[in-house]
């Protein structure tokens, strides 16, 4: 049997059967082994990144693998495998169109990497995670996330014809003899707005631009 491009061998099918039954067809879907791959995936996207990657900060780190696991590039992921036509979905689900929501395929993915977990242990788990992630880890090009974020908010909204980002102080307080600073960041044209708080104005502005262009990539 194939999944994700993937020759596989199940111990029990009916892990599979649950990683690819939506939660409107109902109790016994794929939400809780959608929580597990979510997290071999990360585990298995950061020790790919740490490894190939020894001249990149921590924040670095975690914005390429933001890219990667992020649910555009899953449901990406499960249309180059044709993952969708395998997804049950309930009757209202389908009427909505749910086979082709990225939320959905995303969802799914996960949840397969999690039902390979449980069915194979860790080490064959990593092992098909980094196979079927493959094409989009040859992609990686670490240039992109060189940039700060507020910068990189700035060529997203410019790139999309958007006004530029409103960022506010809600906030200062001090906190532990530290001064913490609490920022909103708007882009108004697309109902957006974030919240961070960090150390300093500027760390806080940062994260909030780092927060708004994960959500306009989406």
């Amino acid at each position: 049997m194939n999944i994700l491009g993937q020759p596989i061998t199940w111990n029990d099918e009916g892990l599979l059967s649950q990683a690819l039954t939506h939660r409107s067809v109902g109790k016994n879907n794929n939400e809780r082994l959608e929580f597990l791959g979510d997290s071999v995936l990360s585990l298995v996207i950061s020790t790919h990144l740490y490894n190939e990657y020894p001249q990149l900060s921590e924040g670095e780190l975690s914005r390429l693998r933001s890219q990667l696991v992020k649910g555009k590039t899953l449901a990406e992921v499960a249309r180059h495998y044709e993952l969708g036509s395998k997804i049950k979905l309930g009757q209202g689900e389908i009427k909505s169109g749910g086979v082709n929501k990225s939320s959905v395929l995303a969802d799914a993915v996960e949840a397969v990497f999690g039902a390979v977990l449980l069915d194979k242990g860790y080490s064959k788990a990593q092992a098909f995670v980094a196979e079927v992630m493959q094409p989009w880890l040859v992609k990686i090009d670490p240039s992109v996330i060189k940039k700060d974020p507020k910068s990189h908010l700035q060529e997203v909204l410019q790139k999309q014809g958007l006004a530029l980002p409103v960022y506010k102080t809600i906030k200062e307080e001090e906190v532990k003899d530290n001064i913490e600073f609490t920022v909103s960041c708007q882009v108004e044209e697309k109902k957006l707005l974030v919240q961070s708080k960090a150390s300093s104005r500027k760390k806080a502005e940062q994260a909030c631009a780092e927060k708004l262009v994960v959500l306009l990539d989406e």
